[in-house]
């Protein structure tokens, strides 16, 4: 590779992280995507229910292996269940009684 491509490659990578260090600080970047992204903690939403790891699962048809799998941090938790999971924290009587039906 030449300097030249060298130095331009160089420079977006500044440039990304003088953008990145402005964003944490809290400046306003023009141009910049934001990803948010909600770390769910099915072991807390379950405590707080103040359930088991049973009754959680049988409450809102979730396999109990799979529910272990989350809480130990064996298995990886998709946007879906994400969503899930975080209406089941604000809304666990709707769920229940939606799933009842």
């Amino acid at each position: 590779m030449n300097n030249e491509k060298i130095s331009f490659i160089a420079s977006g990578i500044l440039q990304g992280l003088q953008e990145a260090i402005a964003d944490v600080s809290g400046a306003q970047i023009i141009g910049m995507k934001k990803s948010i992204i909600y770390r769910v903690q099915p072991q807390q939403i379950r405590q707080q229910l103040n359930m088991s790891q049973s009754q959680f699962a049988n409450a809102f048809g979730i396999p109990i292996r799979t529910l272990q799998g989350w809480e130990q941090g064996r298995r990886k938790i998709d946007m879906t269940t994400a969503s899930y999971l975080r209406t089941i924290a604000k809304f666990p009587n709707e769920v229940q009684a939606a799933l009842a039906n």
